[in-house]
């Protein structure tokens, strides 16, 4: 309003309280723009909260039906018990300021909130995000965990391993934010530019379940005798590609609506690169980098495997998503082919090293999302456009950008360093926290438990309920699909976790 009122009044053309009116005016566009911004961000969160939903069809489709039950629990849990611990600690550790560089201090329970430059839809869409991270995590473990474990890995991933990883890299007090308070030294002149998550949500989430599976072991039957692999089938494609539909559409709040602010423009008025230009050209990086690795993951997997396969389709779909999310906003969109591209063979060669390795991940999630996520952070600091930069992160004249646009190589060691400090800070907080719940028998199941399903000896019984029409015409077996049902009475769940690990 302040630069407002002065401009505003000489065009009033004199009239009696010119001052006045042009205040007046000026308010009422002040208001309007942060009504614009707040309506923005929320709407942005919803969407992004809306891939919960994506995580538990993609995760529900890609497990064994006697485990759905077990699964979609996990994911109702990881959004309610990380929007408690969220509220409570995560955000105020995440962006609490003024503080240190390391961890936030302020705004613990919400309190304080709403600032100048924080009000409750910044908490709402920080939520959202740090809940993906979490669901990351469940989809690594899935199948052989006990729920006790889901609630104490998802509350302490969400309450404080998450929530420090962004304050070191989204707060504006962060040591190694590209948006950093005006006047404070950056990372190599230039800092890290991790936009959306790749680094911060999705290689959190994929190395804490790395660890969680590392530390459980495979499933039962996933490598026989000879260690040879063996695909243990999801029980549900249909389920895999709905959630993958639904990931896709969310992810449109994930990566524009990272903007936080829409009412902002970057030039004289009139011109066409103010901030709606800068979040239409973010979905449409995504949406190339998804598509470019969906293609060449469908072309790449029928060399391999002559057949055409949907599922390591949509798989390698979400991994270019999650590649893009880093440099969405600063890169070309030929650029965000190259990374799509690329990141389809990343999650490839990742499978095939975990085979060989006999790393179990039900949901590829480690290698999709630890993997694809690091190949974003590196692709980044190669393929970040100087205009682009300068203009989501204003302020820093002769700020380096990416090194196969000119820009040297400061961004790339900036780049690599958090990838460095995200894998040594998340291995040890989450892989010390796997251990310990494996050592007190808290994380794996029972063996016996884990042949006769998760959903019928921990959660009451089946999620399906299906009856052939005449069972007794095939020796009391259904002539087609199969048959769940709940069992009438309660199965107790065997307390022998440590004989989980003896593989048939």
């Amino acid at each position: 309003m302040s630069s407002c009122s002065p401009d505003l009044a000489p065009l009033l053309g004199g009239v009696a309280n010119s001052s006045a009116a042009a205040d007046y005016i000026c308010n009422q566009f002040t208001d309007a723009g942060f009504a614009i911004d707040s309506t923005y961000l929320l709407f942005s969160a919803y969407l992004v909260f809306a891939m919960q939903l994506g995580f538990a069809m993609l995760c529900a489709g890609s497990v064994r039906a006697k485990n759905t039950m077990n699964i979609m629990l996990t994911n109702v849990l990881d959004a309610a018990a990380g929007g408690l611990f969220y509220y409570l600690f995560g955000f105020a550790f995440a962006f609490g300021g003024p503080s240190n560089g390391f961890i936030g201090k302020h705004f613990f329970g919400l309190k304080e909130v709403p600032q100048p430059s924080f009000d409750y839809s910044n908490f709402l869409y920080q939520w959202a995000f740090a809940i993906a991270a979490a669901g990351i995590t469940s989809g690594s473990i899935a199948e052989r965990t006990q729920f006790v474990a889901y609630l104490i890995y998802s509350s302490f991933l969400t309450g404080f391993v998450y929530p420090v990883v962004s304050h070191w890299f989204w707060s504006a007090d962060g040591w190694a934010a590209a948006g950093r308070n005006a006047g404070e030294s950056l990372l190599f002149e230039t800092g890290v530019i991790d936009f959306a998550g790749s680094g911060v949500v999705h290689m959190v989430g994929g190395i804490a379940g790395l660890w969680g599976a590392l530390i459980e072991g495979p499933r039962i039957g996933r490598f026989d005798h000879a260690g040879r692999s063996v695909n243990l089938r999801g029980h549900s494609a249909t389920l895999v590609v709905l959630g993958t539909f639904l990931l896709w559409f969310g992810w449109y709040g994930f990566n524009p609506g990272s903007f936080n602010i829409i009412f902002r423009t970057y030039g004289p008025s009139g011109s066409i690169h103010g901030q709606w230009s800068a979040v239409g050209r973010t979905a449409v990086t995504t949406t190339l980098a998804g598509c470019t690795a969906a293609l060449t993951t469908l072309f790449g997997k029928r060399l391999q495997t002559g057949h055409w396969n949907v599922i390591d389709v949509c798989n390698g779909l979400l991994g270019g998503f999650a590649a893009i999310t880093s440099g969405c906003s600063v890169v070309d969109p030929w650029a965000a082919i190259i990374c799509g591209f690329v990141s389809a063979w990343v999650l490839i060669g990742l499978n095939k090293l975990a085979a060989r390795l006999k790393f179990d991940d039900p949901l590829e999630a480690a290698q999709l999302h630890g993997g694809c996520g690091a190949w974003g952070v590196i692709f980044t600091a190669l393929f970040a456009r100087e205009k682009y930069v300068n203009e989501v992160y204003p302020g820093r004249p002769g700020r380096p950008y990416g090194l196969f646009m000119d820009g040297g190589g400061r961004l790339l060691g900036a780049h690599i360093v958090q990838i460095l400090v995200i894998t040594g800070w998340v291995s040890c907080t989450m892989g010390p926290l796997f251990f310990a719940l494996h050592k007190l028998n808290l994380l794996r199941i029972s063996s016996e438990d884990e042949m006769a399903g998760m959903d019928l000896t921990r959660h009451g019984g089946f999620a399906y309920d299906y009856h052939d029409e005449d069972p007794s015409a095939h020796d009391g077996r259904p002539s087609g699909g199969f048959m769940l049902e709940s069992s009438p009475t309660p199965v107790k769940p065997k307390a022998n976790p440590t004989a989980s690990t003896n593989h048939v």
